[in-house]
């Protein structure tokens, strides 16, 4: 794989999205770009969790399904689901069918919902987490980029600690990269260029 690649436009752009036409779009349109709604943080946090053992492009694949079959992730509405819930999960072929990751879904808007009772917003709670992007240099190649920070690793154990399941160090950092937590897009890339910071 390419550390930069340049797409059908001209424009570089990290490598990792090869030239896909679902993949390039979520690099250029999505991937770092800072996002504080709740929502959406909380739908990152589960399609990581399902992403957990497989490529994220099968799960961007199956994103438009899972935003259907968790009603939009809904926090109260996903909180509420029950095992009827739980099998017509199990009988989606649209999603990623595993009974572990499906209750972990459900349990961790519970979770969510007490964090921001607790906190005031779950956005405030895991940007709270941000590095210094000051002290961060912009990765050269895709090999400076780390599985896992200080920083992923302290919003791993404090979700943990809060209940939450399938929030390792490794899909955490994984969130934290794709909801501009972090800006890991490579020194080159154009959208790099674009981003506050």
């Amino acid at each position: 794989m390419d550390d930069l690649v340049a797409g059908a436009d001209g424009r570089p752009r990290c490598g990792w999205c090869g030239t896909d036409p679902l993949y390039v779009a979520y690099h250029d349109d999505e991937w770092g770009r800072p996002v504080t709604d709740d929502t959406r943080l909380f739908e990152k946090l589960c399609l990581e969790g399902f992403q957990a053992g497989l490529s994220w492009i099968t799960i961007l694949r199956k994103r438009e399904a899972f935003r259907s079959a968790f009603a939009g992730f809904d926090l109260p509405t996903v909180a509420a689901f029950g095992e009827d819930d739980v099998e017509r999960l199990l009988g989606d072929a649209g999603i990623v069918r595993h009974r572990g990751k499906i209750t972990a879904a459900i349990s961790n808007a519970e979770r969510a919902i007490a964090l921001i009772e607790e906190v005031g917003s779950l956005s405030d709670h895991v940007w709270s987490f941000a590095p210094d992007a000051a002290t961060r240099a912009a990765p050269s190649v895709l090999g400076d980029i780390p599985a896992t920070t200080p920083e992923s690793t302290a919003l791993s154990k404090d979700l943990k600690k809060r209940g939450w399941r399938f929030v390792g160090p490794t899909t955490v950092y994984a969130f934290m990269q794709s909801m501009g937590i972090v800006d890991d897009h490579l020194a080159g890339c154009w959208v790099r260029a674009e981003l506050p910071g």
